[in-house]
């Protein structure tokens, strides 16, 4: 196990891309104290910030509040990261395996690009979940991205495979130009849900208003969704999937691109 404490918060956000277990493992005490992280355009080595403990591990615990930290778990692809407060952005960007857990929030561009491993984020995250990045054709091919609160703008942004799930509400945009994958909003969004969506899934636990781009189909229990809720158990995320407790509306979209994409959103039985 290595565990680094932050001990001094920088004056201006750390770029610590060599905080991730692919960089660590093998290393010395005195080599992992002596990684190069970057406050600005200054080249400074890991222990002018960190208290470092431990060596040679793919288990690296951070404790102290890294919100203005950056890169955390950039292309991991092994180990785990436990992070005991809050992360910064980029947060597991390009990553390809493993296991990241944040106690606290996380920023922007939280898991963007990855193909995958597991994110795990206890409390809020910021925009751009799994997103492309700008100029990027692609976001997200992989790994799942789990967040317990809410979520900022484009949420899964031409994501092609893996799965978002967000308990809490996201704000505009989510799935905008999906090309594929699941994104699951338990709280619901606010607009534009499914921009320019060529191809995926939306479901959402809250009801949605919808572009007029998109075509309501029918009310049922989607088959399929029965047997992928066996899976999201086993990531600690419940769908309905009752048919005496509701069904889901699909609508197809966007019509607009035209696309193939689709959003169910839950309806509960009426009582009484």
């Amino acid at each position: 196990m290595i565990t680094v404490r932050l001990k001094k918060q920088p004056t201006v956000p750390l770029e610590a891309e060599s905080l991730t277990p692919d960089r660590l493992v093998g290393q010395s005490n005195a080599a992992i104290r002596a990684v190069p992280i970057y406050l600005g355009k200054r080249q400074c080595r890991l222990d002018e910030f960190f208290d470092v403990d431990g060596a040679d591990s793919d288990q690296l615990e951070i404790h102290g509040d890294t919100g203005r930290v950056k890169w955390i778990g950039r292309e991991m692809s092994r180990g785990t990261i436990k992070i005991h407060g809050n992360a910064g952005m980029h947060l597991g960007a390009y990553m390809r395996g493993g296991r990241i857990e944040a106690a606290g929030n996380a920023g922007d561009w939280l898991g963007a690009e990855m193909t995958g491993g597991l994110i795990r984020v206890a409390g809020n995250a910021g925009g751009q979940i799994g997103a492309a990045y700008r100029g990027s054709l692609a976001g997200m091919k992989g790994g799942a991205i789990l967040v317990n609160g809410s979520a900022g703008l484009e949420v899964g942004m031409r994501m092609k495979r893996g799965i978002i799930a967000v308990a809490g509400p996201v704000r505009d945009f989510a799935g905008l130009q999906m090309k594929g994958g699941t994104i699951i909003l338990g709280g619901g969004a606010e607009i534009r849900t499914g921009a320019w969506m060529f191809r995926g899934t939306i479901i959402s636990l809250a009801p949605l208003q919808l572009l007029p781009t998109f075509e309501y189909a029918a009310a049922y229990m989607p088959t399929f969704l029965q047997l992928y809720a066996k899976h999201l158990r086993t990531l600690g995320v419940s769908l309905p999937v009752d048919s005496a407790a509701g069904v889901y509306l699909r609508h197809s979209g966007d019509h607009s691109v035209p696309g193939k994409g689709e959003i169910f959103v839950w309806q509960p039985a009426s009582r009484g």
